[in-house]
């Protein structure tokens, strides 16, 4: 199966075979849907015309082909609307390059929720590097905490999740040591069961320990390839018979499960997007972290986004469940 980077170049590729027969559609659509997987949308004028009709199931046959669990079955794979560009309302959308009647609309979601509290897991130790506000040296904090655990013999696993600002990587691995892949490919493949593809190209070892070791995941890969629209879908949930609904925080906590079967690390250091939102939210709450080191600058803008936080927790009646683990970094 096609990776996610891979959708667009493929249907460029198949496009651009099938380009003397375009002109017959009109405008149309690629739609990418939560999961990443394609349809087309065509103007419902289209319906019941015989060569458009024909053009379309020839389309809709090489997608299929080619993506394969990225395209839908021949016959649900075309979308016929009376408005094609209603469609364009609520979702981002952009064209398709090299092709100017032809759009891609791209349909993201995000989830959180700070109110419900993982015990502690199992394990090896699971530290959460936090802040309301950036530029406060949590990331920076977290490297010199990794390279002085290394030093002292530990193995330890670093993880980058402040997903919207990536960057902790770059302090611990050089260029020719960032992996191929990172965790957001990880979580958007694994929405098509095709993680295994790029698990084991999103470890790295740091060239910075000694006697111990620095495994490195980073937010993206060396090719962070279309990464906005990667972290656009990084939130979603899993919908599959076997696991039911499976939020995402969950099957980051099955990737964290994995690598620390592959890793066995003496500790695990989590570098949290700072703020409020998804992933902030899954590191100090879904994650089972043992501490949660809370960065802070004396101001006000610090204590008032700490205050919104802690409120919640009471207000939620939480907040028992998780204060001894929280701990403030001035």
């Amino acid at each position: 199966m096609k990776t996610f980077d891979q959708i667009l170049p493929e249907i460029r590729h198949l496009l651009d075979r099938h380009r003397d027969r375009l002109n017959a559609l009109g405008e149309m659509g690629i739609n990418r849907d939560l999961n990443g997987r394609i349809r087309l949308i065509v103007s419902d004028k289209l319906r019941h015309q015989a060569e458009a009709e024909l053009i379309l199931h020839d389309i809709a046959k090489d997608l299929l082909t080619q993506l394969e669990g990225r395209a839908y079955p021949i016959e649900q794979a075309v979308l016929f609307e009376r408005d094609i560009h209603r469609v364009q309302f609520d979702s981002p959308w952009f064209p398709l390059e090299g092709f100017e009647q032809i759009y891609v609309i791209d349909r993201l979601a995000t989830e959180g929720n700070w109110s419900t509290i993982t015990p502690e897991q199992p394990g090896a130790p699971r530290v959460v590097f936090f802040s309301i506000k950036g530029g406060v040296g949590r990331s920076s904090a977290l490297a010199a905490t990794a390279w002085s655990l290394a030093q002292k013999g530990q193995r330890v696993l670093v993880l980058d999740l402040d997903l919207e600002s990536p960057g902790l990587s770059t302090s611990l691995l050089p260029p020719e040591r960032q992996p191929a892949y990172g965790i957001t490919d990880w979580l958007v493949e694994d929405l098509v069961d095709n993680a295994d593809s790029v698990f084991d190209a999103m470890l790295a070892t740091s060239n910075l320990s000694h006697d111990g070791e620095i495994y490195v995941i980073p937010a993206h890969g060396a090719d962070p390839g279309e990464y906005v629209s990667k972290l656009g879908r990084v939130w979603l949930p899993k919908v599959g018979p076997s696991r039911g609904r499976e939020r995402w925080s969950q099957r980051l906590q099955r990737l964290l499960t994995q690598l620390e079967a592959r890793v066995k690390p003496d500790l695990i250091l989590l570098d949290s997007r700072a703020g409020i939102d998804e992933v902030a939210s899954s590191c100090i709450t879904d994650l089972g972290a043992k501490l949660i080191l809370l960065f802070a600058i004396e101001g006000h803008q610090t204590w008032n986004g700490y205050r919104i936080r802690f409120n919640h927790w009471r207000h939620t009646s939480v907040v028992e469940q998780i204060r001894e683990r929280l701990q403030i970094v001035s």
